[in-house]
C-alpha cells in the first residue's frame, strides 16, 4: 500500500484463517473514497472459506475456553500495547480506506486501545456467585453456585464506518470470555481489520495460545450468511443496518444474537438551554465521520420559542466547517464511503425539500464530498426524518414544549441514543425516565460513548449490549451447580 509508511508490506498476503494465512483465489480492490483511487487489493473470501473457519474455530472451543484468566488478560493487554505502537500508521490506513477525516480516525484508534485495556480489566471479574438454596426447605443441606462459561464460537460482523474499532468490540470480549471468534468486516473496509487480527494472532502465539482463536474471512452477504447460520456457531454479534440485522436474527436462530443497529439520534433543546453549547453540540455531533455514525445527531427537536435562535447559531457555525481531503488535520467533513451512499443522501435531501422542508445550509456536492446540510421543518414520513440518513445532514424541528419533544423522540422506530440540553435537573431526569432509547446524554452530544459502559439500543436499534463487561456477559452462559452435602 503505497503512501502508508509503517503498514506491513505483506498485510494483504492472505486471509488469517486457521493457524496460518490462506491464499485466496480472488482479490477485491479497496478504494480511497475521496478520489476513488485504488489503495490495495485485499484477499477475498468465499462461503467455503467461511465454513472452514467455523469448523476450525469449533475444533478450538475447548482449548480456548480453558485458557487461564492470566493468559487471556496478557493477550488483551498485549494487543492494546501493539495498537499503541502502530497508532500513527493505523490512523493513516483508516483515513485511506474509510475516507473519514483524520480527527475521527485518530479517535477510532484511541477508542480501540481503550477497549482492549478495559476488557483486560474485566477478565478477573468474569465469575459467578453463590445461591442460598436453603430459601426453600428442600434446599437444606445443599450448596449452590453458578459460574460463567464461554458460549462457544462467536461470529462478529462489522460495519464500514469504524471497522477496526468495531472489530475490537467483537474480538476483545470474545477472547476475554474464552471464545474462539471469526470476524467478517464490511467489503469496502477490510484493511485495518486485517492488521488488527494480525496483531491479535501475534499476541496469542506469544502467549502460547492458538493463533486460530481469532480468524477473519472477507466477502459478500453469502459469506456472512455461511458464518452466522453455521451449526457450530453459538453467538453472532452484528453492527450494521436494521434491515440486515433483522434478517440475521431470523436466519441465525436459535443462536444467541447481539444486534447494534441503526438510529436517527435526536438532540432535544429546552427553552432554558445554553444555546451556544447546544449549537456547538449539533455541529460537533451531527457531522463527525461525515455523518456516517449511528449516534450522530440527525434530528434536533427544539422548543419553538428558541428554535429560530438555535437555527441561526447552528448556521453560523456550519460556515466554519471545513469540507475536503480527509488527510488534512482541519477537515471535518469528507467523502462518503461510495457513490451509492452519496446519491441516497442527496435524494433524501431533495425529497425533504419537495415535501416542504427548508434547506437552510449546504446539501450540495463539493467534488466527491457533500457540504454539511441543515434542513428545517422536515415532516413525518420523509426518510431524512424517519430513517437513518448516514450522511452530513441534520434536521431541525420546533415543538411546543418538552413533553412534545420527548413524544417526538419516542415516535421513531429507532431508540439508540438521545440527548437533552437543559439547565433544569427535573427535565433532565424526566428525559432519562421517559425517552425510549438505550442511552440518554444530558448537555452533550448523543454520540458520546464511553467504551466501558453498556451500549446498545431498543426497538429497531437492536438487542443486547456492548461494552467490555456487558459484551462478555453476552458471550457467556451461566452454569448452575447444586451439591448436596
Amino acid at each position: 500500500m503505497a503512501g502508508v509508511p509503517g503498514v506491513p508490506p505483506d498485510l494483504t498476503a492472505g486471509l488469517p484463517a486457521g493457524e496460518t494465512l490462506v491464499t485466496p483465489e480472488h482479490r477485491q480492490p479497496v478504494h480511497f473514497p475521496f478520489d476513488g483511487s485504488e489503495i490495495a487489493r485485499a484477499p477475498l473470501g468465499d462461503e467455503a472459506a467461511a465454513r472452514q473457519a467455523a469448523g476450525h474455530a469449533a475444533s478450538l472451543r475447548t482449548k480456548v475456553g480453558a485458557l487461564p484468566a492470566r493468559v487471556r488478560r496478557r493477550v488483551l493487554l498485549g494487543v492494546a500495547a501493539a495498537l499503541q505502537d502502530v497508532a500513527g500508521p493505523m490512523e493513516d490506513l483508516l483515513v485511506l480506506e474509510t475516507g473519514k477525516p483524520r480527527v475521527d480516525c485518530r479517535t477510532e484508534v484511541l477508542r480501540a486501545v481503550a477497549t482492549w485495556e478495559a476488557t483486560a480489566d474485566e477478565v478477573s471479574r468474569t465469575h459467578g456467585e453463590t445461591v442460598p438454596l436453603d430459601m426453600l426447605p428442600s434446599g437444606d443441606g445443599m450448596t449452590g453456585f453458578w459460574t460463567r462459561r464461554p458460549v462457544g464460537v462467536v461470529v462478529g460482523v462489522t460495519g464500514f464506518n469504524y471497522p477496526m474499532m468495531l472489530a475490537s468490540h467483537k474480538i476483545a470480549p470474545a477472547l476475554a470470555a474464552g471464545c474462539p471468534v471469526i470476524v467478517k468486516p464490511a467489503p469496502a473496509t477490510p484493511l485495518a481489520t486485517l492488521w488488527l487480527v494480525r496483531l491479535v494472532r501475534e499476541q496469542l502465539a506469544a502467549a502460547g495460545a492458538p493463533a486460530g482463536a481469532v480468524q477473519m474471512v472477507t466477502g459478500d452477504a453469502g459469506v456472512g450468511r455461511a458464518l452466522t447460520t453455521h451449526p457450530r456457531v453459538a453467538a453472532v454479534s452484528f453492527t450494521g443496518s436494521a434491515e440486515i440485522g433483522h434478517r440475521i436474527a431470523r436466519e441465525a436462530a436459535p443462536r444467541k444474537v447481539v444486534l447494534e443497529l441503526g438510529s436517527n439520534a435526536a438532540l432535544v433543546v429546552a427553552a432554558d438551554a445554553d444555546l451556544d453549547a447546544a449549537a456547538d453540540a449539533v455541529v460537533r455531533g451531527g457531522y463527525y465521520a461525515s455523518g456516517q455514525a449511528c449516534i450522530a445527531v440527525q434530528r434536533v427537536i427544539a422548543v419553538e420559542e428558541i428554535a429560530g435562535e438555535l437555527e441561526r447559531k447552528i448556521t453560523e457555525r456550519l460556515a466554519q466547517v471545513v469540507v475536503g481531503d480527509p488527510r488534512a488535520e482541519e477537515t471535518r467533513v469528507s467523502a462518503l464511503i461510495d457513490e451509492a451512499a452519496t446519491g441516497r443522501v442527496l435524494q433524501w435531501t431533495e425529497r425533504a425539500r419537495a415535501s416542504g422542508a427548508r434547506l437552510v445550509h449546504g446539501g450540495t456536492r463539493s467534488g466527491r464530498c457533500l457540504t454539511p446540510a441543515l434542513l428545517a421543518g422536515v415532516p413525518d414520513g420523509q426518510p431524512a426524518w424517519d430513517e437513518e440518513i448516514f450522511g452530513p445532514v441534520v434536521c431541525l424541528r420546533g415543538v411546543p414544549d418538552l413533553a412534545a419533544a420527548y413524544a417526538t423522540v419516542n415516535a421513531s422506530r429507532y431508540g439508540l441514543h438521545a440527548a437533552v440540553f437543559t439547565r433544569d435537573l427535573g427535565a433532565a431526569l424526566d428525559a432519562v425516565e421517559e425517552l425510549e432509547v438505550g442511552g440518554v446524554v444530558v448537555n452533550d452530544v448523543p454520540g458520546y460513548r464511553c467504551d466501558i459502559a453498556p451500549y446498545g439500543g431498543v426497538k429497531d436499534s437492536g438487542v443486547g449490549r456492548e461494552g467490555p463487561r456487558f459484551a462478555i456477559e453476552e458471550m457467556t452462559v451461566t452454569r448452575m451447580a447444586v451439591i448436596r452435602r
